[in-house]
């Protein structure tokens, strides 16, 4: 058993996702069962696709999936290999000075769309800065996503337009602002959910350990979703908890599991339960993905430092695309037709990010002093003069000044 515990839209292409819910509190089997749960040496693991791509029936969550056809399973298949293709791009795009950071999610694809194709549409999204899988998966244009990176916007993106938040750079304080939104909803008499996004490093900040505090206490209607991707940074994760992520849940008393974060199928399968708890009005839950970073921090860190190739090697055989591809090869799901129209489209994506980050204007470079305070400030203005006497100093294209 995974489980521990002491205690209004249709989604633009859902996998096999059912929008209607209970307004019921209920228990569920999983959460009775829950007593003992992780006792063992190696913490319990929803998994439905195997490495080689074998399909493995699960009790508790297969339920979950069961109305997933072939269909959906190529959908999750596209999302994934364009996501990680519009993350490629990205990075290469650092890499030639068009983007002055960026943190990929080169292996994270699967925890991403799968939880992201989960939700509803009236669902509401507090991410990091790595999520780009679940804009995605919440039509965020991708090419919003690089304005902020690039530094000629703050975000990018209406918040409102596709219910998903504006990236979070500061680590752990989107779990707060989810929380605060989850108890906003239960106020409002809603019957959505809210889903907050972090890593394992941010799971040993304070803010993620009130935000814990604060769900379970007001009964939030609110999914902690921890992509454990092994290493914060450069700081290993049996580094910052003497027992597993999803584990910590117990003390705060609603339920906590850990899933396959590289089986899409498993994430999809998870999410959906969990958001179902909220919505019956049962609250928050900690879902642990357990995956693995396989590129870098972001693009100032260096991996090489810190980890080994045979290490890195390990999770390359967990490759969360190659998993699916087996299994739609194995089941007849998906023909050479489909791989080969889909990397058409994949390419073509690359091209039209590419040409709309070069395209982007710069930004007017006093926007910034002019939304501080309604009606002007003697400081700001001083600030502003200094920083239009710097401008000035540097020579036009002309040589002059």
């Amino acid at each position: 058993m995974t489980v521990e515990s002491t205690a209004a839209r249709t989604p633009r292409r859902s996998a096999g996702n059912k929008a209607g819910t209970t307004g019921t509190k209920r228990t569920t089997s999983t959460t009775k069962k829950a007593a003992g749960a992780g006792k063992s040496a190696e913490p319990a693991l929803v998994q439905l696709l195997t490495p080689e791509g074998k399909r493995v029936k699960n009790a508790e969550f297969d339920k979950y999936v069961a109305d997933v056809t072939a269909e959906d399973l190529r959908g999750l298949y596209r999302d994934m290999v364009l996501t990680r293709r519009f993350d490629a791009e990205a990075t290469a795009l650092q890499r030639q000075g068009e983007l002055g950071l960026w943190a990929s999610l080169l292996g994270q694809e699967a925890a991403q769309i799968g939880s992201g194709r989960a939700l509803r549409d009236d669902d509401y999204v507090f991410p990091t800065y790595r999520e780009h899988g679940v804009a995605w998966c919440r039509g965020v244009d991708p090419t919003n996503l690089l304005g902020m990176f690039r530094g000629v916007n703050n975000g990018g993106w209406d918040p409102n337009g596709n219910n998903f938040h504006l990236y979070t750079i500061v680590i752990g304080s989107q779990t707060l602002h989810a929380t605060g939104y989850a108890m906003g909803i239960t106020k409002d008499g809603a019957d959505s959910a809210v889903i907050a996004y972090f890593g394992d490093g941010a799971s040993s900040q304070g803010d993620v350990a009130e935000a814990f505090t604060f769900s379970a206490v007001y009964n939030a209607p609110v999914v902690f979703f921890c992509q454990n991707n092994q290493w914060a940074i450069s700081e290993p994760t049996e580094k910052q908890s003497r027992v597993p992520l999803y584990q910590r849940a117990q003390g705060y008393g609603f339920p906590g599991v850990r899933v396959d974060g590289n089986d899409v199928l498993a994430n999809l399968a998870v999410t959906k339960w969990a958001l179902e708890r909220a919505r019956a009005g049962e609250g928050p839950t900690l879902v642990e993905a357990f995956t693995y970073r396989m590129g870098a921090h972001t693009t100032s860190d260096d991996p090489t430092r810190y980890r080994t190739d045979d290490e890195r090697l390990a999770w390359e055989a967990k490759d969360p695309i190659l998993r699916l591809r087996r299994h739609l090869e194995a089941a007849h799901h998906a023909d050479e037709g489909f791989f080969a129209e889909l990397e058409t489209e994949s390419e073509a994506l690359g091209k039209r990010v590419r040409e709309a980050v070069r395209a982007m204007p710069d930004p007017d470079h006093f926007a910034i002093f002019e939304n501080v305070y309604a009606d002007g400030h003697a400081l700001v203005d001083e600030e502003r003069a200094q920083f239009a006497a710097y401008q000035d100093s540097f020579a036009d294209e002309d040589g002059g000044k």
